[in-house]
């Protein structure tokens, strides 16, 4: 991994969406502070380790969110109340070594 903060945070709330729902695909609602603990930015990719996967979403920065809560769209093997690790990712330096087993 990088080297950027990645303290934990938990989940708030978790959106399923459908086929035919106008938004879709993995994403990430975190504050606007704790992205800029992790050194991501709005619309970036990063990568949400929860207790049982690792994912990469979108990062959308919004501030309605209690300090260290996280809402979740479309990211497989979370729910609310886990707790989860939003890491900036350095695709430049390191490869996720599970995704090559």
């Amino acid at each position: 991994m990088s080297g950027s903060y990645s303290a934990p945070l938990q989940v708030v709330g978790f959106i399923a969406t459908r086929r035919g729902d106008a938004e879709r695909g993995p994403l990430v609602r975190v504050r606007a502070d704790d992205a800029r603990m992790r050194l991501v930015q709005d619309g970036e990719l990063a990568w949400v380790e929860g207790p049982r996967r690792r994912d990469l979403a979108q990062v959308v920065i919004d501030d309605t969110l209690p300090r260290g809560g996280v809402v979740l769209r479309d990211i497989l093997g979370v729910t609310v109340s886990d707790v989860i690790r939003v890491i900036k990712p350095d695709f430049d330096r390191e490869r996720d070594p599970r995704a090559l087993a």
